[in-house]
């Protein structure tokens, strides 16, 4: 059961859905998942639920009404699963707080995603993923040295959390299954959490060094590699080198036709690091894309063209591993999309739908999971409560 909205809490969902979870979508009637409304439209048609809401079951339910909290805790009784993302305040006035979670479904695993996490003095504070990036350092860290910093241009922040989600949620689902003394699981994950644990040294190295990281372009603040950036080419594609190794280095070194002897050692190298980077983003200039990529690998120098959601879709080896798939929707035909990542070789994950309309499983799930009957089902619709 997901009483989430927009990307964090819905994006762990639908991980486990696209590897065959059934996950039901709890959206207010009417106006549903504000995401429903963002990104970008084709003929008016929203894109980005097409594939928030995809593999996921849609109804509507106001939990305003005291009969639509009823009916939230039956659906709660059903699962094993109860993602949240509301405010501590409101989850314990609709009964959508751990203790209300575990009274009702004492083996339910709740997933609360919060701002700020449910034990800090701000757990009614509002949030958003990219809030939690800037508290989490990684925002402080991107950027150059003399300009501002900056936030990447996607939903970083949620996104993460929403993989740390589903990680979180099937580990509880294991120890589940196999601790006989299993007494339902509360994860409690602030949005800036996931993101800060995934920056391993910066904490270590502040308590031991007393200096925060800063920002360094495109080297990684606290391990910069002798060659690492992103080089323009002659027709202006952009193109990034990493080269971390004293090996891969001296691949470059003798690329440029520069003497081997003064990048001889580690020492050498980061001490002519700037050196290297002036002459690589020459060479790169003077040279077509395909030219310099062709040379990098015969070079055995690892490099890549920078890529656009163009490049993706003709790359070679994105449809190699079989990343893009194509899907019926019903209002816009065709659509290509992710596939189920990652892939499950032996039982593979799929997408057999794309996001459905708003309230579009209202009777199967109250209906036919539930046992509503037909006359109640069209009362509570007549009520405003589905």
């Amino acid at each position: 059961m997901e009483f989430a909205h927009v990307v964090a809490g819905p994006l762990a969902g639908a991980m486990l859905a696209d590897q065959g979870a059934d996950v039901v979508h709890v959206e207010p009637p009417g106006a549903g998942d504000a995401a429903r409304a963002m990104g970008p439209r084709r003929d008016g048609v929203p894109l980005w639920f097409k594939v928030a809401g995809r593999n996921k079951r849609s109804v509507t339910l106001d939990l305003h009404h005291e009969e639509g909290r009823r009916i939230a805790h039956d659906l709660i009784a059903w699962a094993d699963v109860v993602i949240v993302t509301l405010r501590a305040g409101r989850l314990r006035a609709w009964g959508l707080d751990w203790e209300a979670v575990h009274a009702v479904n004492p083996k339910a695993i709740l997933l609360q995603i919060s701002g700020f996490g449910a034990t800090s003095s701000r757990a009614d504070a509002p949030g958003f993923g990219k809030m939690g990036e800037a508290r989490s350092g990684v925002v402080h860290l991107t950027g150059f040295p003399d300009g501002p910093p900056v936030h990447t241009g996607f939903s970083h922040g949620d996104a993460v959390t929403g993989l740390m989600g589903a990680f979180a949620i099937l580990a509880a689902l294991h120890r589940r299954d196999t601790d006989p003394d299993f007494d339902g699981e509360w994860i409690d994950l602030a949005l800036f959490e996931p993101l800060f644990r995934l920056v391993e040294w910066q904490i270590i190295a502040y308590d031991q060094l007393g200096a925060a990281p800063e920002r360094a372009g495109n080297q990684l603040a606290v391990a910069p590699a002798a060659v690492i950036n992103t080089y323009r080419s002659a027709e202006g594609d952009w193109l990034t080198v990493t080269s971390a190794t004293t090996r891969s280095v001296l691949n470059v070194v003798r690329l440029l036709g520069l003497d081997e002897a003064e990048y001889a050692t580690v020492e050498a190298q980061h001490a002519g690091r700037e050196r290297l980077d002036r002459a690589l983003r020459a060479w790169v200039a003077a040279r077509p894309a395909e030219e310099c990529l062709a040379a990098f690998e015969r070079a055995e120098v690892v490099a890549s063209r920078v890529f656009s959601a163009a490049d993706i879709v003709a790359d070679p080896v994105y449809a190699e591993r079989e990343d893009v798939v194509t899907v019926d929707d019903p209002d816009l035909g065709p659509v290509r999309m992710q596939a189920a990542l990652p892939h499950f070789r032996r039982n593979p994950g799929g997408v057999w739908r794309t996001g459905p309309a708003l309230g579009a499983d209202n009777e199967l799930v109250y209906g036919r999971w539930l046992g509503i009957d037909g006359e109640r089902l069209a009362k509570l619709e007549g009520e405003g409560v589905i």
